[in-house]
Formats: structure tokens, C-alpha cells, sequence
């Protein structure tokens, strides 16, 4: 099984993003495996990872800081045991070391390899969290294991299922009436943008990057015509799928357009668009989680089959 995203390509030369693999869930329930407590469960994040950030938007927009903590890994990739070659997300050693990283709380892990360890000895997977390019890391502290590493499911536990301790609990992102509407929308923005630049950028033959990036800019036209009849992606009021949006269109002209060849249009160009992503970011506790310096470093230091220099860019300044 491929151990990071950048061994995700097929025969074809495309990108091929496999499955999450742990996905218990926590419930309001008292009596479940994994109950909402007050205190119990860490987040890890990468402020580079857009899968991750979202997560960490909802624990902000919800209120859940002091309920639930993070801790967020260093941005560029290390060696994560000296018995293999393995690169993955690492922790600083010092709160010092790396500003907006810090080192593991809990186990004094030296990197995300180390908990997916911890949490299952027989496990062969990707070494992710809510930093890498697929998933995140939802922690057990009481059982010692991780509940959950896929990021559209640990978003709805913190919509709904800590309520009783949110100091946000009012806010719904996944209201009934828009449920159906907003699966709908996050299935084709997922393909066509979220995982899209991923398909553009990691894909080896020219066919496949040719297919990724017409999607893509089909999918960002029809999101551009949505936001010209109404304020968000759903309606007028912002719901999870702006959230699932936004991660990708904040770095979209800082990396993806550049790094990922997503170049025939940039964000900024597209009046909507523009618009609209400098709306959320205002939203209370989402800019805390664009961390833009960090989110470059990671791109252009690690994705080397890219980016074989690793120079990173100077701008644009947005």
C-alpha cells in the first residue's frame, strides 16, 4: 500500500487516491465506544493540508477549542525511523523550533508515523493526519488509539455530536434541509477541485493531466456562475460544503496554480470566486487556519518529483 500520496499513480499515469482506514465515530451517546467528552480527543493537523485545515476550521467556527486540542506537525517531511526511508510528517522537538509547530503533547511522538503505530501494530498504510493530502488525525487520549483519519467524517462529528460543550453549538454547516443539496455539490466540487489539483499536479503522462485539467476549470466556472445569483455555494447561508470549497481555493494561486500546473486561470481572475473566498476567511476562526508560509514550504520543500530544487516562490501576494 502505497505510504503517501506521491505513490498514488496508476498504470496510466494518473492519480488514484486511496481510502481512509480508520473510521469509528464519535456520538453524543455516553454509552458508545467513543463518546463526546469534554477533554478527550486531540486533533493533528498540517497547516499545509487542506483536508486538515478544514477540520481545524470547524473546531474553531464551532467553538470546540477547549474541548478538543491541536497540534500541528512541521511542514517539511523528515525521516521517521532509521531503519527504512521512509519520509513523513515529523513533530519540532521545541515549541521553538519551527513556529505554528509544535512537539506531540500526548505521547512524545517524533512523528505521525509513530501514533498510526501506536494505535495498530499491523498496520501497512499512509502515515497521514489532518496534514497530509487525504486525511487527519482524530486521537483517543483514554484509549490511546485514533478514532479517525478521514476528514469529511471527523467535520460532521464536530458539527453535531459535541454540541453539549460547543460554545458554538447554534451553528449548523449541515442543516437538514440542505443535506441532500450539499452531498450533491461536495460530490462534484470533490472531483473537479479538491481532489482535481491533486489529479492535475501528481499526474506522469499528459493525458491524464489534459482530462484533470479540463475538469477542473469546468467545475470552477460553475462555482463562479452559483456565486453570481447568490452568497454561497447553497443558498445563502454557509454550510459545509463552503468549508470543503475554501481549503482549496486559498492556496489555489499561491501553489496549485504554479507547482500543480493549474495555470489557464487563476482564482483572482474569477470576480465570484475571488470574492466569496475573501468572505469566508472572515468568517470568525477560519483565517487562524491559513498559515500561508507554512503551506508553501510544504509544497515546494517536499513534492521533489515536482519541484526537484525546492525553491519556493516569491509570490503572488494576495
Amino acid at each position: 500500500m502505497a505510504q503517501s500520496s506521491l505513490h498514488e499513480i496508476s498504470d496510466s499515469g494518473a492519480f488514484t487516491r486511496t481510502a481512509s482506514t480508520f473510521r469509528n465515530f464519535i456520538s453524543q451517546d455516553p454509552k458508545s465506544q467513543f463518546p463526546a467528552e469534554f477533554g478527550r480527543y486531540h486533533l493533528y493537523i498540517s497547516y499545509a493540508c487542506p483536508w486538515a485545515c478544514r477540520c481545524l476550521a470547524y473546531l474553531k467556527m464551532k467553538g470546540l477549542d477547549k474541548a478538543i486540542g491541536f497540534t500541528s506537525v512541521k511542514p517539511k517531511w523528515e525521516r521517521t525511523k532509521e531503519t527504512d526511508e521512509h519520509m513523513g510528517w515529523a513533530f519540532p522537538a521545541s515549541k521553538t523550533e519551527e513556529p505554528g509547530a509544535e512537539p506531540d503533547p500526548l505521547n512524545g511522538a517524533k512523528s505521525i508515523r509513530e501514533l498510526y503505530e501506536l494505535a495498530s501494530k499491523s498496520y501497512t498504510g499512509k502515515y497521514t493526519v489532518p496534514v497530509c493530502y487525504q486525511d487527519e488525525v482524530l486521537w483517543d487520549k483514554k484509549l490511546k488509539t485514533i478514532v479517525n483519519n478521514e476528514s469529511s467524517e471527523i467535520i460532521r462529528m464536530f458539527n453535531s455530536e459535541f454540541n453539549d460543550i460547543a460554545e458554538n453549538a447554534a451553528l449548523d454547516l449541515y442543516p437538514p434541509h440542505l443535506q441532500a443539496q450539499i452531498d450533491e455539490t461536495n460530490e462534484w466540487i470533490y472531483h473537479g477541485i479538491n481532489n482535481g489539483v491533486y489529479k492535475c499536479g501528481f499526474a506522469r503522462k499528459q493525458g491524464p493531466y489534459d482530462e484533470a485539467v479540463k475538469q477542473l476549470y469546468e467545475a470552477l466556472d460553475k462555482c463562479e456562475e452559483i456565486l453570481g445569483t447568490q452568497r454561497y455555494i447553497c443558498g445563502n447561508s454557509v454550510c459545509e460544503a463552503d468549508i470543503r470549497l475554501f481549503v482549496t481555493l486559498i492556496r489555489f494561486d499561491e501553489v496549485y496554480a504554479i507547482h500543480f500546473k493549474c495555470n489557464k486561470k487563476l482564482i483572482r481572475e474569477y470576480p465570484n470566486l475571488f470574492n466569496y473566498i475573501k468572505d469566508i476567511f472572515q468568517i470568525p476562526g477560519v483565517s487562524s487556519t491559513v498559515n500561508m508560509e507554512l503551506i508553501k514550504r510544504n509544497y515546494y520543500g517536499n513534492l521533489t518529483t515536482i519541484n526537484p530544487i525546492g525553491i519556493i516562490p516569491v509570490g503572488p501576494v494576495t
